[in-house]
């Protein structure tokens, strides 16, 4: 197939221009003998995966880490130079759709995801095609938020992905050749799978998407090699209903009438086997513990609470698990029974963090759609603090109605799916913002079995301002730092650097670094089409690259497109 790679090494601007667009030659993968300390880089070895927070070469994580903490540990590209920032390749991918593929680099190797689940092994240092895979889908997909793909796991010599037609498939590192691939659940009821695997001691961990559909959801672990099911966890227990939690995380009035869930469970029972529960994201991986961290997205229906009384555990939810056999551990519930769809869905990240009483213990950050980042002690999933909030709060928690009641935020966030990232010197969080009012609408239906079930509408207040922002917030006290306002609602992802950068990129195109301590616009790039995935960084013969996909975004209908970018610093 013709090869869609565009050296730019040395562009002069910082807009795409077509003078600059070539199509680059085919070339063949080249092997390499180079090592490390921890593997001889023909093999994803578990040592490499654990030290993948100091590998100044790699980007070995879909959030850098098992941490998830998406801090790059390179500096070369830094706050005096990132103004010579340029393109150094372009590579158009076959699908012209929503982008949201965090690339992997192992030892110059990149491998990369679109809508539809192809995958593609390219040359990190020129952008060529090494080999493209196109998932074969089943006869039925159902999703929510479009067909997007977060990316791919590695491990030894395997490329791994979950597709929309709730599989997951294990391909050969070296040739992109289908080894196995196993059913996680049938989509015909409403399961699929968007998130990324993780991949741990032989183990594959994957979630499932599908909590607007009456599903049940989990996270499973298989085996590396054979695509055996090695265990379950079901986010929603048998017994879902909680202790009738009257307020949020917050302290805030739920306003519920608990004395009529607890009538309507008797007439109905527990709803635990249609109550949604879906895994959008990669789970954080404490080896320490032995445990895994994961939240846990919205009851379902949405919007309807008549049919799920209770508090529908472990629904908006952090949870913690046993690595080696998946069993729970202690989890945190930020919204009980929630009607608004203001559930949990970005990454949670580990790092040490300061108690009440300044002690440092080991800790958790999650950014809620809420827009509070939530600060845990993972040991016991005890919530900390939570920070002031990024956007603006109104009306919390009035009650849907069939009419329509406005409430901010919005059912989009705050922090909508969007990994943050963290810099332990600085003791920052950056995360990045939408601000999208809506009216919340309750319209109770049956479950469908297997169709969308959201049980009203959450709408969009028609000439009320939209709007993003990035915000760095101080995880010690849950002050925030600085904030920058954005033109459109932010989603995607952020990445941080040793070299005191913070790049994320917008829907109007707009890829930007800023000054990690003062928020100040340091560089940007016009990409063309939304820029909302999560950047990565990685070097190459001695070169520290940024690379980002530009495909836009089908939740908020950003501009679509094609190409993964690769930056660099002029010559």
């Amino acid at each position: 197939m013709t090869i869609r790679a565009i050296s730019i090494a040395r562009a002069a601007g910082a807009a795409l221009s077509a003078a600059f667009l070539a199509l680059a030659p085919q070339s063949n993968a080249q092997e390499t003998s180079t090592g490390t300390m921890y593997g001889d880089m023909l093999s994803v070895t578990q040592d490499m995966l654990n030290f993948a927070a100091g590998d100044g070469n790699n980007f070995l994580h879909t959030n850098g880490n098992y941490a998830q903490t998406r801090y790059y540990p390179n500096r070369q590209i830094n706050v005096s130079n990132v103004d010579k920032l340029r393109p150094a390749w372009i590579f158009q991918t076959e699908i012209v759709e929503t982008m949201e593929t965090s690339p992997i680099v192992v030892n110059g190797i990149m491998y990369a995801t679109t809508a539809f689940n192809h995958v593609y092994a390219l040359n990190a240092e020129t952008g060529q095609e090494i080999w493209h895979y196109k998932h074969k889908m089943g006869p039925i997909t159902t999703y929510c938020c479009g067909p997007n793909n977060r990316g791919v796991a590695v491990y030894r010599d395997m490329v791994y992905m979950g597709t929309l037609d709730a599989k997951l498939v294990a391909l050969d590192a070296k040739t992109g050749k289908l080894m196995w691939e196993t059913q996680l659940a049938d989509p015909e009821l409403g399961y699929s799978e968007t998130m990324a695997p993780t991949a741990v001691n032989g183990k594959i961990l994957i979630g499932t998407n599908g909590g607007e559909y009456g599903i049940r959801g989990f996270v499973k672990a298989y085996d590396w090699k054979s695509g055996e099911l090695l265990w379950t966890f079901h986010t929603i227990p048998e017994n879902s209903v909680g202790v009738w939690a009257k307020t949020d995380a917050t302290g805030r009035d739920l306003l519920r009438n608990i004395a009529m869930e607890k009538t309507d469970l008797e007439k109905m029972g527990d709803p635990y086997k249609t109550l949604g529960g879906g895994v959008w994201q990669n789970p954080a991986v404490d080896r320490d513990l032995n445990r895994i961290f994961f939240v846990v997205g919205n009851p379902s229906p949405d919007l309807d609470g008549s049919l799920r009384p209770g508090d529908n555990l472990y629904t908006d939810s952090l949870v913690a698990v046993d690595l080696d056999t998946g069993k729970y551990v202690c989890h945190f519930q930020y919204i009980a029974h929630d009607v608004w769809d203001l559930d949990a869905v970005s990454p949670p990240i580990l790092t040490d963090v300061r108690d009440n009483k300044g002690n440092t213990v080991p800790g958790l950050l999650h950014a809620g759609k809420t827009g509070h980042v939530y600060v845990h002690d993972r040991r016991d999933c005890k919530l900390l603090r939570f920070s002031e909030a990024m956007v603006p709060q109104e009306n919390m928690w009035v009650l849907p109605t069939k009419e329509g009641a406005r409430m901010l935020p919005g059912a989009n966030g705050g922090v909508e799916w969007s990994p943050m990232a963290i810099n332990p010197n600085l003791r920052l969080t950056y995360a990045i913002n939408l601000h999208q009012p809506m009216t919340y609408h309750v319209e109770s239906t049956p479950y469908p079995e297997g169709k969308l079930w959201l049980g009203g509408a959450f709408k969009v207040i028609p000439g009320e301002e939209q709007w993003g922002n990035v915000t760095a917030v101080n995880y010690d006290t849950g002050k925030i730092r600085w904030k920058v306002k954005t033109q459109q609602p932010m989603i995607g992802g952020v990445l941080a650097t040793a070299g005191g950068l913070v790049f994320t990129g917008e829907g109007n195109g707009q890829f930007k670094a800023y000054d990690a301590e003062t928020g100040s616009v340091l560089w940007n790039f016009q990409a063309g089409a939304g820029v909302n995935a999560p950047p990565s960084s990685y070097t190459v013969k001695g070169k520290q690259y940024i690379v980002v996909a530009a495909g836009g975004n089908t939740q908020l209908n950003f501009k679509r497109g094609n190409n993964i970018i690769a930056f660099s610093l002029a010559d």
